[in-house]
């Protein structure tokens, strides 16, 4: 399988998870801001999906990137395509840190990925699974142009699931 790959945006870099990552990465998960993904998560739980965003690589030749303003090098959040078994089908999902939200970020890497994805990996869809909850989160599946799949798989049956491709 590959190893993780670098994209590049206008004001984006994607890049590989680093354990550099991991301090920012917990204090996310363990906040508030983490209840659309499960949260607030215990550190142990924490560590096993940041584990599992960078051994997606080395298992299906996709996984996260953390993407960071190119012009500043400062890391805004994530973008993650996942499969296993915690995924019905594989997702593309995505974060952005607090203070870097309302900016395109999240657009703009999410794109990138999703047409690496298609392109590259010729995956044949890619779905979303969101909290009902986060508005943010499916305006911006619908802005990538993904549309609501009602009957698609999913392990919570809360979550709204927007199909790509």
């Amino acid at each position: 399988m590959p190893e993780a790959i670098t994209l590049e945006t206008d004001r984006l870099v994607l890049r590989p998870m680093t354990y550099a990552d991991w301090p920012n990465y917990l204090e996310l998960m363990q906040s508030d801001y983490s209840v659309g993904m499960g949260g607030p998560h215990t550190t142990s739980f924490a560590w096993g999906m940041f584990c599992h965003d960078i051994a997606l690589w080395s298992l299906f030749g996709h996984g996260a990137l953390m993407f960071d303003d190119k012009a500043s090098g400062t890391t805004l959040g994530q973008v993650g395509i996942n499969a296993g078994p915690m995924f019905p089908e594989t997702e593309i999902g995505w974060y952005v840190y607090p203070e870097a939200e309302g900016k395109g970020y999240a657009f703009e890497a999410a794109s990138a990925y999703r047409d690496w994805a298609r392109e590259i990996r010729k995956l044949p869809t890619l779905v979303s699974y969101i909290d009902a909850n986060n508005t943010r989160s499916i305006r911006l599946a619908e802005r990538l142009g993904a549309t609501l799949d009602p009957d698609a798989r999913r392990n919570d049956p809360e979550d709204v699931v927007y199909r790509h491709f």
